[in-house]
């Protein structure tokens, strides 16, 4: 079968069950150009995988995501019979060994929420102000969303009389309401009372977060400047995970402390476990029950509610 027919077949089976599949998308179709979209798929060779996935220099961490991406379009071609074998190395057939998330720790997200450091991560910046950078890391956290949720988010879809944030555009195609705490609802007051100018619409529409100029934010934008907050926060990976923790990792942090939180007021964190996951946007638990196992805390409470509902104990609820 040819190459581009084969993966705009697999593109939409991906999406079928769900799931955006923006990124591996645009790496999939970025290798049919490179290849050609009517080369057959039993004929491209592993060299021109190889030089696809490296080009002229060392490997790096996109080049694992196109080894990802290709590897699981060879599965479904061989699997449906659109190719009789995969041209991908051996080794790199498997998706690759991913360091787990950072959980920050409660002195470490002061740090990357002080103004001060937000104000220093900023310098040179032009489109990106202060208000804007921290609401938006405070929403990452504060809400568990995820950037392009956040970055999305419409200013008519954040009702602070009930407290509750739209989420339409998800990872899943599945809007969500989310409920959002006193906290978080003043520093999204604070941000909608600064005077409209270009970012707010007239009638009240437009991107809650934004641009000087009202357009969304850029994730490369707001990339450089986390980049350089982490640095100014003095904020660093643990050992065993994560050199530099990601901003993405605020999301993780959110679900490790909500999950902590219950443990330590002794809540049914079973029966809690799919309230977490629908508030989180998951399309099931198993990307939920990831988070018990992330901290040593967690590790532990799971291990002593065990041991109490395994004896017999009145107070064992999990």
């Amino acid at each position: 079968m040819k190459l581009g027919e084969a993966i705009d077949d697999y593109v939409a089976w991906r999406q079928a069950q769900g799931a955006k599949f923006t990124t591996a998308r645009n790496l999939l179709r970025q290798f049919v150009r490179d290849i050609g979209a009517e080369a057959d798929c039993d004929e491209i060779s592993r060299d021109q995988v190889l030089a696809f996935l490296v080009g002229q220099g060392p490997r790096t961490r996109h080049g694992d995501n196109k080894a990802y991406a290709l590897a699981g379009f060879w599965r479904f071609a061989i699997s449906r019979g659109l190719a009789e074998a995969s041209p991908l190395p051996s080794s790199e057939r498997r998706p690759p060994l991913l360091a787990p998330p950072h959980i920050y720790s409660r002195a470490q997200l002061r740090r990357l929420f002080d103004p001060r450091n937000v104000e220093i991560a900023l310098i040179g910046t032009k489109q990106l102000d202060l208000n804007t950078f921290r609401t938006l890391l405070l929403l990452l956290y504060g809400a568990g969303l995820r950037f392009s949720e956040a970055t999305g988010l419409l200013r008519d879809e954040c009702d602070l009389k009930a407290s509750v944030l739209t989420i339409r555009d998800t990872k899943f195609y599945k809007s969500r309401l989310v409920p959002i705490g006193m906290p978080l609802g003043m520093a999204l007051a604070r941000h909608l009372s600064q005077p409209p100018g270009q970012r707010f619409a007239p009638d009240g529409g437009g991107y809650l977060l934004s641009n000087r100029d009202g357009t969304r934010l850029a994730s490369s934008t707001v990339q450089t400047a986390f980049d350089r907050l982490r640095r100014a926060a003095d904020v660093r990976g643990s050992a065993g995970g994560r050199s530099a923790p990601r901003m993405h990792d605020l999301r993780h942090s959110f679900a490790v402390h909500r999950l902590t939180a219950w443990y330590r007021e002794g809540a049914d964190v079973q029966r809690l476990l799919p309230v977490l996951s629908t508030y989180l946007g998951h399309s099931d638990l198993e990307g939920t029950k990831v988070y018990l196992t992330m901290t040593p805390e967690l590790l532990n409470q799971a291990s002593m509610l065990f041991a109490r509902f395994a004896h017999g104990g009145a107070d064992a609820r999990a």
